[in-house]
């Protein structure tokens, strides 16, 4: 029986999270018929270094997103490393606005202790904002999980053993590594030289490992924050 199509989607800070997180899976995910859609929500990240023009940056995202198999990219107005500055609620119904309009199976966002500000007021918002379900008539998620962001999940300092600790995972294999790389490298300055952990040495050992955790050929890792199992 053919599987049926679902819909995933990202919620992430800044252009190239989704890509580090999810690129991957992403690509897999796609190749079996499933739909793919990544909301960042600084689109234009005004304060990045060296960043390119808007449009050009616009560019490589819409690029990243065809090479990870994703639909065209969600791009959001809220200003880069200001995210504390943001009132919550505003952002919360931000993202309810493009679940009620995407209608997602499965939710992934970043982790809540990651190092950078912007991430944990992305997760804190879209943890409420993935209750929309129980309040309005759409479609209710299955799913909603963590990512890892290499330079910034892995950072972070410890927390009361509340960091990053992964339980489900996703097989991207060689291919899906591949594609991965490749949306990186769409993003102009992101990859670094090993031992960064924005490296190619490093995001190859990262994806070993994970696979290494579930005995499968590369992996991408996630931490679940709501699992819905159907009967």
């Amino acid at each position: 029986m053919k599987e049926k199509a679902q819909i995933y989607l990202t919620i992430t800070a800044h252009p190239d999270d989704e890509a580090l997180g999810f690129a991957g899976s992403s690509f897999q995910l796609s190749k079996k018929g499933h739909k793919v859609y990544n909301l960042i929500l600084s689109g234009d990240v005004a304060a990045r270094r060296h960043r390119p023009d808007v449009e050009e940056l616009k560019s490589h995202t819409e690029n990243a997103q065809k090479f990870m198999g994703a639909e065209a990219p969600i791009l959001g107005p809220f200003p880069n490393i200001k995210f504390n500055m943001v009132p919550h609620l505003e952002m919360v119904q931000f993202i309810e606005k493009v679940i009620e309009d995407i209608q997602p199976d499965f939710i992934f966002t970043h982790h809540p202790y990651d190092l950078n500000n912007d991430h944990y007021h992305t997760s804190k918002a879209c943890q409420a904002a993935a209750r929309l379900y129980q309040r309005k008539p759409i479609n209710p998620i299955k799913g909603l999980y963590f990512m890892e962001i290499p330079s910034s999940t892995d950072w972070a300092f410890p927390v009361d053993g509340q960091n990053f600790r992964p339980d489900t995972f996703l097989e991207i294999g060689e291919d899906g590594l591949e594609a991965k790389l490749k949306s990186l490298y769409a993003y102009e300055g992101v990859m670094r030289p090993y031992p960064h952990p924005r490296s190619d040495e490093a995001i190859r050992a990262l994806a070993v490992l994970r696979g290494s955790q579930v005995g499968k050929n590369l992996c991408e890792g996630f931490q679940t924050a709501m699992n819905i199992i159907e009967p």
